[in-house]
Protein backbone atom coordinates (compact mmCIF):
# COMPACT_ATOMS: atom_id res chain seq x y z
CA UNK A 1 0.00 0.00 0.00
CA UNK A 2 1.59 3.27 -0.99
CA UNK A 3 1.72 6.21 1.40
CA UNK A 4 -0.67 8.39 -0.63
CA UNK A 5 -3.46 5.80 -0.53
CA UNK A 6 -2.99 5.29 3.20
CA UNK A 7 -2.98 9.05 3.76
CA UNK A 8 -6.26 9.52 1.85
CA UNK A 9 -7.97 6.38 3.15
CA UNK A 10 -10.80 8.23 4.89
CA UNK A 11 -11.43 10.48 1.88
CA UNK A 12 -11.93 7.59 -0.54
CA UNK A 13 -14.03 5.51 1.83
CA UNK A 14 -17.73 6.00 1.03
CA UNK A 15 -19.77 7.69 3.75
CA UNK A 16 -23.02 6.09 4.79
CA UNK A 17 -24.15 8.42 7.54
CA UNK A 18 -27.60 6.88 7.61
CA UNK A 19 -26.40 3.42 8.59
CA UNK A 20 -28.19 3.87 11.93
CA UNK A 21 -31.46 3.49 10.00
CA UNK A 22 -30.60 -0.18 9.39
CA UNK A 23 -30.77 -0.74 13.15
CA UNK A 24 -33.25 1.98 14.10
CA UNK A 25 -36.22 0.82 11.98
CA UNK A 26 -36.30 -2.89 12.92
CA UNK A 27 -35.69 -2.10 16.59
CA UNK A 28 -38.51 0.47 16.61
CA UNK A 29 -40.87 -1.86 14.75
CA UNK A 30 -40.28 -4.67 17.26
CA UNK A 31 -40.94 -2.39 20.24
CA UNK A 32 -44.06 -0.87 18.69
CA UNK A 33 -45.38 -4.31 17.74
CA UNK A 34 -44.73 -5.67 21.23
CA UNK A 35 -46.55 -2.73 22.80
CA UNK A 36 -49.49 -2.89 20.40
CA UNK A 37 -49.88 -6.62 21.08
CA UNK A 38 -50.65 -5.72 24.72
CA UNK A 39 -53.52 -3.38 23.81
CA UNK A 40 -56.17 -2.77 24.95
CA UNK A 41 -54.47 -2.14 28.26
CA UNK A 42 -55.48 -4.65 30.90
CA UNK A 43 -53.82 -4.58 34.33
CA UNK A 44 -54.36 -8.33 34.59
CA UNK A 45 -51.85 -8.81 31.76
CA UNK A 46 -49.04 -7.68 34.02
CA UNK A 47 -50.19 -9.69 37.01
CA UNK A 48 -49.15 -12.87 35.21
CA UNK A 49 -45.59 -11.57 35.39
CA UNK A 50 -45.95 -10.31 38.95
CA UNK A 51 -46.20 -6.68 37.83
CA UNK A 52 -48.57 -4.12 39.26
CA UNK A 53 -50.97 -2.12 37.09
CA UNK A 54 -48.80 1.02 37.04
CA UNK A 55 -45.65 -0.90 36.07
CA UNK A 56 -47.56 -2.77 33.37
CA UNK A 57 -48.93 0.54 32.04
CA UNK A 58 -45.38 1.90 31.75
CA UNK A 59 -44.29 -1.28 29.95
CA UNK A 60 -47.14 -1.21 27.41
CA UNK A 61 -46.99 2.47 26.59
CA UNK A 62 -43.22 2.64 27.05
CA UNK A 63 -42.74 0.06 24.31
CA UNK A 64 -44.98 1.93 21.90
CA UNK A 65 -43.65 5.40 22.66
CA UNK A 66 -39.99 4.31 22.72
CA UNK A 67 -40.41 2.83 19.24
CA UNK A 68 -42.13 5.95 17.95
CA UNK A 69 -39.52 8.13 19.65
CA UNK A 70 -36.70 6.21 18.01
CA UNK A 71 -38.31 6.73 14.58
CA UNK A 72 -39.04 10.41 15.26
CA UNK A 73 -35.45 10.91 16.41
CA UNK A 74 -34.30 9.41 13.14
CA UNK A 75 -36.55 11.73 11.14
CA UNK A 76 -35.04 14.65 13.04
CA UNK A 77 -31.64 13.61 11.70
CA UNK A 78 -32.63 13.95 8.04
CA UNK A 79 -30.68 16.51 6.03
CA UNK A 80 -33.14 19.42 5.68
CA UNK A 81 -35.12 18.73 8.84
CA UNK A 82 -32.11 18.80 11.19
CA UNK A 83 -31.34 22.35 10.03
CA UNK A 84 -34.55 23.69 11.60
CA UNK A 85 -33.57 25.38 14.88
CA UNK A 86 -33.39 22.95 17.84
CA UNK A 87 -34.72 19.97 15.83
CA UNK A 88 -31.33 18.22 15.74
CA UNK A 89 -30.93 18.65 19.50
CA UNK A 90 -34.48 17.48 20.26
CA UNK A 91 -34.04 14.51 17.92
CA UNK A 92 -30.83 13.53 19.68
CA UNK A 93 -32.46 13.75 23.11
CA UNK A 94 -35.49 11.79 21.87
CA UNK A 95 -33.25 9.07 20.45
CA UNK A 96 -31.23 8.82 23.66
CA UNK A 97 -34.32 8.78 25.91
CA UNK A 98 -36.01 6.15 23.74
CA UNK A 99 -32.86 4.03 23.98
CA UNK A 100 -32.87 4.33 27.78
CA UNK A 101 -36.53 3.27 27.92
CA UNK A 102 -35.78 0.31 25.65
CA UNK A 103 -32.91 -0.76 27.91
CA UNK A 104 -35.11 -0.52 30.99
CA UNK A 105 -37.91 -2.57 29.45
CA UNK A 106 -35.55 -5.19 28.00
CA UNK A 107 -33.76 -5.45 31.35
CA UNK A 108 -37.10 -5.97 33.05
CA UNK A 109 -38.05 -8.70 30.60
CA UNK A 110 -34.71 -10.44 31.06
CA UNK A 111 -34.81 -10.36 34.86
CA UNK A 112 -38.54 -10.64 35.59
CA UNK A 113 -39.77 -12.91 32.81
CA UNK A 114 -36.70 -15.00 31.95
CA UNK A 115 -35.27 -15.16 35.49
CA UNK A 116 -31.87 -16.28 34.20
CA UNK A 117 -29.74 -18.45 36.43
CA UNK A 118 -26.52 -17.51 34.65
CA UNK A 119 -24.99 -15.07 32.19
CA UNK A 120 -25.10 -17.79 29.53
CA UNK A 121 -28.89 -17.93 29.85
CA UNK A 122 -29.01 -14.21 29.01
CA UNK A 123 -26.59 -14.60 26.11
CA UNK A 124 -28.59 -17.51 24.70
CA UNK A 125 -31.74 -15.38 24.59
CA UNK A 126 -30.54 -13.52 21.51
CA UNK A 127 -33.87 -11.74 20.87
CA UNK A 128 -34.01 -9.91 24.18
CA UNK A 129 -30.27 -9.39 24.18
CA UNK A 130 -30.59 -7.70 20.76
CA UNK A 131 -33.34 -5.43 22.11
CA UNK A 132 -31.21 -4.50 25.12
CA UNK A 133 -28.02 -3.87 23.13
CA UNK A 134 -29.95 -1.91 20.48
CA UNK A 135 -31.50 0.29 23.14
CA UNK A 136 -28.11 0.75 24.79
CA UNK A 137 -26.55 1.72 21.45
CA UNK A 138 -29.06 4.52 20.88
CA UNK A 139 -28.98 5.62 24.53
CA UNK A 140 -25.22 6.08 24.33
CA UNK A 141 -24.84 7.19 20.72
CA UNK A 142 -27.94 9.27 20.06
CA UNK A 143 -27.95 10.87 16.63
CA UNK A 144 -24.16 10.90 16.47
CA UNK A 145 -23.88 11.59 12.72
CA UNK A 146 -25.90 14.79 13.17
CA UNK A 147 -24.02 15.79 16.31
CA UNK A 148 -20.67 15.29 14.57
CA UNK A 149 -21.69 17.37 11.56
CA UNK A 150 -23.07 20.13 13.83
CA UNK A 151 -19.81 20.10 15.80
CA UNK A 152 -17.84 20.51 12.57
CA UNK A 153 -20.05 23.45 11.56
CA UNK A 154 -19.43 25.16 14.91
CA UNK A 155 -15.65 24.63 14.83
CA UNK A 156 -15.40 25.93 11.26
CA UNK A 157 -17.29 29.15 12.06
Amino acid sequence: MNAEVAKNYWRVLPDFGWSHILLRIPLAVVFIQQGLSKLPFDPAGGSGFGLGALTWWFVVYGEILAGIGLLAGGVASLYRIRDIPFIAEIGDLLTRFSGIVMCCIATGVIWVVMKPDSLMAVINDSFHLFLWVGGLYFALRGNWAVAASKKQEITHD
